[in-house]
């Protein structure tokens, strides 16, 4: 816990001018983000008597080794930043709005040729319409269902929309004439687009255009006596208004508004907020929130609406949104609203009427999810306290580990050996900081190795990130200073106004504002949110062996504070460093369930990583290496050679024999082809073990310079004669072992093994790749 006064800045140094700030802890990782109209009142309210300041804002600024600051043209710019800041870093001790659960979106990907209708959960993404949230998917497909009679667009996916063009046979949909089938061209893109841009001009609101429209064509057709069409338009209106029957009438047809209401206690508060488009409640959504920092309901209103609004569409924000509380800098964000909206923007307290009724509606919603939330929430928080402070007291550990991140190693007998890397933070996982590391040479000898090379790896780039931070520091500081001084002789030069002195002040914040900034590179960034902090507790996957790596990979790197034990799965023990006897925790423990939870979540993701290489390496061919080679062009080779030994064998004139390859191509897939036989007898992967059974057929003797494939088959990828002898150049195909952690020879899926070049059950590993003239292979 460090004291505020040990990184105070000096009162002179901070501008009287708008901007935003950021407190950092000892590893650099941004803690709080704040604005102030002025920076210097503002930040020095920070380093005031600690006993006089609200428990919330006591812990952060003892938990801050730092503070940075950045000034800004004006507070709606201050406004943009502050929520820039706090979405790229999620810093702790601000209020984050998280949705109590992924809320279901009807969406429209108007992105694509052929737009498509369809339920959609989780980030928006570019170039497609959502609609809602609703509450519950079954809403969304019965609305869809209605729609689909009178905008008949498209609702399969893309594997279902390609199947049915080579088909040349719409699906179900498009038989009961609710697909318009743009995949077999009854309808033109053009046309198919326009009934998707009416779709979602229904859905946003315009309801009445098109039902004037139905009632229009159906009088129409019944006074030309054309009854079967009158009644399949009455039917298209039916369908139209029992969508409009779905979303109550609140307000009049002209309002559009977001109404949002809050409950709150000491410790969370809960948002509800209803969308009303046309008078119509179209959407609900919630969150709910710990209140981190000491904000006020009016503050909670702000950064509600900074991160609602902060990366919606324009045409998303209402003309009208109703709040319970007016934000303390309330100009300033109507002001930013009416900019992302490209039109005015209203912030207002209903009084009276309806729109004060709706708006006790949405507290009522609010009030009721805040005490559903700690119902649920109370057994949970409670458990994981629990399972904390058990483990600190089964380990020694001086505090509770808030931090754990949990190792695991996955392979098949050796081969494609890969880790993951897996976090909780509070006792819950934290999956954007899981990481997957792949392990190569040396390091994948045994679990041992493996397990010292993953970990060597993971802080040495913390170490690294550390030194970056602390030269860029350095660097910045200088730079600042050297800015700042050549500024001051500049203005000391200038017998300026009064107001351009002022403004040379401002560019001399800015500048050493910018200086700083620079700390903050992109990649630098990308390294921090990687790597960056430590854990206060290190598991890994497994007994003794494995925690001697992990005590012998963070020893080597010198770094003494971070704690390590093992969790080995046969009894479920718990070893430590330097324990001849494991720790046996009880059964019903919840410090053992939360480490059982890492060791198994450590394991799904090693497992999930190294079946998905595994599949890949099955399925390469050493054509994948060649730029510039896609898959048809690879067909059209392996069709026109047999197999790529043939193609390896071939000169560059010959393969330009094939249609579309050109004589820089077959250049480059002779040389590409070539490589990888040098590379294979030249650089042998320690992994590989060959089987002198893999190298020829029954009735042949390999010769001494044949080099044996490391996978399965030695020449999986050519067609080989069983009674033929091998040929010193016949050689498998091998990738670089720098590239992957794959067998040398990655099997072409398009190729026909020989079933005399299998190597038998009997046959067993050498020592060596290089298959010796007297070992005759047996085939299984």
């Amino acid at each position: 816990m460090a004291d505020p006064q040990t990184y105070r800045p000096k009162t002179g140094e901070i501008p009287n001018l708008p901007g935003v700030y950021r407190f950092r802890d000892s590893h650099r990782r941004v803690i709080y983000v704040g604005k102030a109209k002025n920076l210097r009142s503002r930040l020095t309210s920070y380093f005031a008597n600690l006993a006089g300041m609200h428990p919330r804002t006591q812990s952060m600024v003892t938990t801050a080794a730092s503070v940075e600051w950045t000034v800004v043209s004006s507070e709606v710019e201050a406004l943009q930043l502050e929520y820039t800041w706090i979405k790229e870093f999620e810093p702790r001790f601000n209020v984050k709005f998280r949705d109590d659960k992924s809320y279901p979106y009807l969406a429209v990907t108007l992105g694509d040729e052929f737009p498509r209708a369809q339920v959609m959960r989780g980030a928006k993404k570019k170039g497609v319409k959502y609609f809602g949230p609703y509450t519950h998917v079954w809403a969304i497909r019965e609305t869809l269902d209605l729609l689909l009679r009178v905008f008949p667009i498209r609702t399969c996916s893309p594997g279902v929309f390609k199947r049915a063009q080579r088909a040349n046979r719409p699906c179900l949909l498009g038989y009961i004439d609710k697909c318009a089938a743009p995949c077999v061209g009854r309808i033109s893109p053009e046309d198919h687009r326009t009934l998707a841009d009416d779709f979602s001009a229904f859905m946003g609101g315009q309801t009445g255009k098109f039902i004037g429209q139905l009632e229009r064509r159906m009088k129409e057709a019944a006074a030309e006596l054309d009854f079967e069409g009158a009644a399949r338009l009455r039917d298209d209106l039916d369908a139209l208004k029992k969508v409009l029957n779905k979303s109550a009438v609140v307000l009049n047809d002209s309002t559009d508004a977001d109404i949002f209401a809050v409950a709150d206690d000491e410790l969370e508060a809960a948002v509800q907020v209803f969308h009303v488009r046309q008078g119509r409640i179209r959407g609900q959504r919630g969150w709910v929130v710990e209140r981190v920092e000491d904000a006020s309901p009016a503050e909670l209103v702000e950064h509600l609406l900074q991160q609602v609004y902060g990366e919606a569409e324009a045409e998303s924000i209402p003309r009208e949104v109703l709040v319970p509380h007016l934000p303390p800098d309330a100009n300033e964000v109507v002001a930013w609203l009416s900019q992302r909206r490209g039109a005015k923007v209203d912030i207002r307290i209903p009084q009276r009427g309806d729109k004060r009724n709706l708006m006790e509606t949405v507290e009522q919603n609010a009030k009721h999810a805040l005490v559903l939330h700690k119902t649920r929430r109370a057994g949970d928080l409670t458990n994981r306290s629990q399972a904390l402070q058990e483990i600190q007291e089964a380990l020694g550990l001086d505090d509770a580990p808030l931090r754990i991140e949990c190792f695991d190693v996955s392979h098949t007998q050796g081969s494609n050996v890969v880790a993951s890397m897996v976090v909780f933070e509070d006792g819950m996982a934290r999956k954007s900081e899981y990481r997957r590391f792949i392990v190569r040479n040396e390091a994948a000898r045994d679990d041992t190795a493996s397990m010292y090379d993953v970990l060597s790896r993971r802080f040495s780039r913390y170490l690294e990130n550390e030194q970056n931070v602390m030269a860029a520091e350095a660097d910045a500081e200088t730079r600042a200073a050297e800015l700042a001084s050549e500024q001051s002789t500049a203005d000391s030069s200038d017998a300026g106004s009064a107001a351009d002195d002022s403004a040379s002040g401002i560019s001399r914040v800015a500048i050493a504002a910018a200086a700083v900034e620079e700390i903050d590179s992109p990649a630098e960034r990308g390294m921090a949110k990687r790597f960056a902090y430590p854990p206060n507790l290190l598991v890994v996957d497994g007994g003794p062996p494995q925690v001697a790596a992990a005590v012998r990979a963070l020893s080597d790197l010198g770094i003494t504070d971070v704690a390590i034990c093992g969790l080995a799965k046969r009894l479920e023990e718990v070893w430590v460093p330097d324990d001849e006897f494991p720790l046996i925790l009880p059964r019903g423990s919840e410090g053992l369930y939360l480490l059982q939870r890492l060791r198994d979540e450590a394991h799904r993701f090693a497992i999930s990583f190294h079946r998905k290489r595994r599949s890949t390496a099955m399925t390469r061919s050493s054509l994948d290496d060649v730029p510039g080679l896609g898959a048809s062009r690879q067909k059209a080779l392996l069709k026109h050679f047999g197999s790529v030994k043939k193609i390896r064998a071939a000169t560059p004139e010959a393969i330009t024999a094939v249609e579309g390859i050109g004589p820089k191509l077959a250049e480059a897939i002779s040389v590409a082809l070539r490589s990888d036989t040098a590379e294979a007898n030249d650089a042998i992967d320690p992994n590989d073990t060959a089987n002198p059974a893999e190298t020829a057929g029954p009735n042949s003797t390999a010769e001494p310079d044949d080099t044996a494939n490391s996978a399965d088959t030695a020449e999986a990828n050519g067609h080989v004669d069983p009674n033929s002898t091998a040929e010193p150049d016949d050689t498998a195909d091998a990738a670089s072992p720098a590239d992957t952690v794959e067998a040398n020879d990655a099997i072409d899926p398009n190729d026909t093994a020989n079933p005399a070049e299998t190597a038998g059950p009997s046959n067993k590993p050498q020592v060596t790749n290089t298959a010796r003239a007297s070992n005759t292979a047996q085939a299984g």
